[in-house]
């Protein structure tokens, strides 16, 4: 079995161990604050010892696409070329560094935030297809806001070269690993999804557009090594009948495989964006924060809409109860039809989880929202066998941030837990 401080090669890059911090929305922008708005939030992972530290989605185009406010964008070669600072300084601390590619696509900004379709009306959604009929029932009751451009065939392409364009910026500026954000509803998750795609090109196999973005990256970038999560749609509601199952997940894997990508990330959910991302607790004091009152009713265009959206947020986290490591069982199904290394993530916690998954159901373990309470989590893990993160998993962190607010820890009881542990000297490193 392996063990948490052994070492793991991603492609042609080592890994000092197999914890890393997965990707989060880091809301830094792009103005000139940016890099040192992404080092407050990066640097701790890498100091404390995490073996890979991966910068959250960050959008590949200059105009639409972002999913939620203050996303960076990496078009621009002049812009990327400032974050070798960022790499430079992880790098420092033996941290390997990757960048999470993404396009929102239907689930940008443009569809759902009433406010910025506002400051942005000529904006549409880069579309794989026409929306599926659900989500134009929600176009038609006020919820979302439809303009699609679907892509033509040679838009697809296009759009592959954006990624490959991206990846080859991020090389120069010292990033180790591309990864691609390919769940959560993003574009590239709508191309693999049937619920999403119904083309009729090349393209409505939309492994086809995983492999037009590998070329583009293998073109821009080099053999920088490639990685992306997978979903399977096992969350999704009955009803939906089009949709990814586990199999239809493991077979995308190994023609990942196949292609030449360097690792996966199976990750279950639905073919919404809806709570089975961030499987947890109502975030009962987030929704009822004054101070994002305003925020709320900007984004989703009214006090009523606003209250709506909360319900159903409500309801959904009901539905979508916390399982512990949800994603493992998927993993260790993929881990034995894939020779690439397997990353999980979901729902880890414990130091002592962490070991019974290693080397059964994958091979490195990612946490996300976790390092919102604790930037300095791995130094207590990698150093604790029994050790446990602070974390709720109550989602207070991340419903404030469709306002624009900042991704941090919001629960008194989770903080004044880690203040005892920096305290006693939990974090504190050899």
């Amino acid at each position: 079995m392996a063990r948490l401080s052994d070492p793991l090669r991603i492609g042609d890059v080592p890994l000092s161990n197999r914890l890393y911090r997965a990707p989060l929305l880091e809301c830094a922008g792009n103005g000139d604050d940016a890099v040192d708005r992404l080092i407050d939030h990066l640097e701790p992972a890498a100091a404390s010892g995490a073996g890979l530290v991966c910068q959250g989605a960050t959008i590949v185009r200059g105009e639409g696409g972002c999913a939620a406010p203050g996303m960076t964008r990496v078009h621009d070669p002049d812009f990327v070329a400032r974050l070798g600072r960022l790499t430079d300084r992880l790098h420092e601390y033996g941290a390997a560094v990757a960048i999470q590619l993404e396009h929102g696509g239907l689930r940008s900004m443009e569809t759902w935030h009433a406010g910025y379709r506002d400051d942005h009306p000529t904006l549409q959604q880069l579309a794989v297809s026409r929306p599926p009929a659900p989500l134009r029932a929600l176009d038609r009751l006020g919820f979302l806001d439809y303009d699609p451009h679907v892509l033509s065939t040679a838009g697809v392409d296009e759009l592959a070269q954006d990624f490959g364009r991206a990846a080859g910026h991020a090389v120069d500026a010292g990033y180790d690993i591309v990864h691609l954000a390919g769940a959560n509803m993003g574009i590239v998750h709508q191309f693999l999804s049937p619920f999403y795609n119904r083309r009729g090109d090349e393209f409505g196999d939309g492994v086809r557009f995983l492999e037009a973005v590998h070329d583009a990256v293998r073109d821009h970038a080099g053999d920088v090594p490639l990685t992306t999560k997978v979903p399977a749609e096992t969350a999704a509601p009955p009803v939906i009948r089009r949709r990814l199952t586990r199999e239809d997940a493991v077979d995308i894997c190994r023609r990942l495989d196949d292609i030449g990508y360097d690792a996966v990330v199976p990750v279950s959910g639905s073919v919404f964006w809806d709570m089975s991302i961030v499987r947890g607790q109502f975030p009962d004091r987030a929704w009822r924060d004054e101070d994002f009152r305003e925020g709320y009713v900007e984004a989703f265009g009214g006090r009523l809409r606003a209250a709506l959206v909360a319900l159903a947020n409500r309801v959904q986290a009901r539905w979508y109860d916390f399982d512990p490591a949800w994603n493992a069982d998927l993993c260790r199904t993929v881990r034995n039809a894939v020779s690439v290394p397997v990353l999980c993530e979901g729902g880890i916690r414990e130091r002592p989880r962490i070991d019974h998954l290693l080397g059964d159901a994958c091979d490195a373990v990612g946490m996300a929202r976790p390092f919102y309470a604790e930037p300095e989590l791995p130094a207590r893990l990698l150093a604790d066998a029994a050790a446990s993160a602070a974390c709720a998993s109550c989602n207070n962190c991340a419903v404030p941030q469709v306002t624009g607010a900042p991704g941090v820890c919001r629960t008194p009881a989770v903080l004044d837990e880690v203040g005892n542990l920096s305290k006693s000297g939990a974090y504190d490193r050899d």
